[in-house]
């Protein structure tokens, strides 16, 4: 089958290295490129592990409100902060 396709320079520039390694003409090195790709493409995905995050406590909130953000500064740093 003859077709036309326009590829990526990106595409294109790594297609052209592997063609240089192995001493193939474009035609094999599209081929067998494509070849690979689509089997890879129709494999089923492998589900990936859920990622959970472990849980802490730290503790009661030592301000009835951190609306106050100088109050806040003030606990977690000291009346001296600058």
């Amino acid at each position: 089958m003859r077709t036309t396709l326009t590829l990526d320079a990106d595409v294109a520039a790594q297609l052209e290295r592997v063609r240089k390694a192995r001493n193939l003409g474009l035609k094999e090195a599209v081929n067998e490129a494509m070849r690979r790709g689509l089997v890879a493409m129709s494999a089923p995905e492998t589900p990936r592990e859920r990622f959970r995050t472990k849980t802490a406590s730290l503790g009661e909130c030592r301000l009835p409100s951190l609306d106050n953000v100088e109050e806040a500064l003030s606990v977690a740093e000291g009346e001296d902060r600058k």
